[in-house]
């Protein structure tokens, strides 16, 4: 027997998946639109330059690189999807993501040797620190990544974009723009996905479809959220601060809605991780 509540949990979770799918719909546009200024570009200068780097700016700031060259074969399609990691090597495959640039400059991509050692977050708020223990072992790739964007600081002043509050109970973070469609310019693969579960206290990353990591991540704070489907990399457990989480949700969204803005703003001020040897 399906009950009221089922019935609402089932809501949330599909709004979730299609908020999730038309930020990405939204990069793709985004995407679609570099690619043809490009086009434009090598038309307007094909008698002075063959084969060049055009150099565009993107809608809404930013700036991005559009290179004059045929689609990419299958082959070349298939080397550029980001690889899981591999335990014989200790490395991991990010790849710099089609049409986007990172929110905030970070340099380029991870480094490819990543370590599998247990590893503590401490995120700095305006309204305290919230500590997590993130599990390498089973989410190499994702923890690794983290590491990288804390230690360029990519975290520093950003705010936590999005908040929902039926059904689905997150508060969603890591955009530098704060819109929900940044990223760190890259993508890697999805883990720990196996039996993976969204109780209260997880860290998980959002994603717009399998194998798009990049910098955004939500924190649960409602057990109902384990209807959600195995499709969000969870990569740790928060160990200190939920009642932090717990305040900004119980104050809601900003527009009395059930999904966007938190009222309380939540500004992450700085992010640290340290490793056990």
């Amino acid at each position: 027997m399906v009950t009221g509540k089922d019935r609402q949990k089932e809501l949330a979770r599909k709004h979730y998946e299609k908020q999730q799918q038309r930020r990405e719909e939204q990069r793709r546009k985004a995407r679609t639109r570099t690619a043809r200024g490009a086009v434009v570009g090598v038309i307007v200068v094909i008698g002075a330059v063959v084969g060049g780097v055009l150099w565009l700016n993107k809608g809404g700031g930013g700036t991005t690189t559009a290179t004059a060259s045929p689609a990419p074969t299958a082959s070349a399609a298939a080397a550029a999807e980001p690889k899981p990691y591999d335990a014989a090597a200790g490395t991991c495959g990010y790849v710099a993501t089609e049409g986007e640039t990172a929110a905030k400059d970070v340099g380029g991509l991870p480094p490819a040797q990543v370590s599998t050692a247990p590893a503590t977050m401490t995120i700095d708020t305006n309204l305290g620190k919230i500590e997590a223990k993130l599990d390498a072992a089973k989410a190499p790739c994702t923890v690794a990544s983290f590491k990288f964007l804390a230690s360029k600081k990519y975290f520093s002043d950003t705010i936590c974009h999005r908040l929902t509050t039926q059904g689905i109970k997150v508060l969603q973070c890591g955009d530098p723009t704060g819109t929900g469609s940044g990223g760190p310019g890259y993508r890697f693969v999805d883990e720990n996905l196996k039996d993976a579960s969204y109780k209260r206290g997880v860290l998980a990353m959002a994603n717009a479809g399998p194998n798009t990591n990049g910098s955004q991540f939500f924190i649960v704070y409602g057990d109902e959220t384990d209807s959600l489907p195995d499709s969000y990399t969870p990569f740790g457990t928060i160990t200190k601060g939920m009642d932090i989480v717990d305040k900004v949700a119980k104050d809601g969204v900003k527009d009395g809605a059930s999904d966007g803005a938190p009222k309380t703003e939540v500004k992450l001020k700085d992010v640290t991780i340290s490793s056990k040897s």
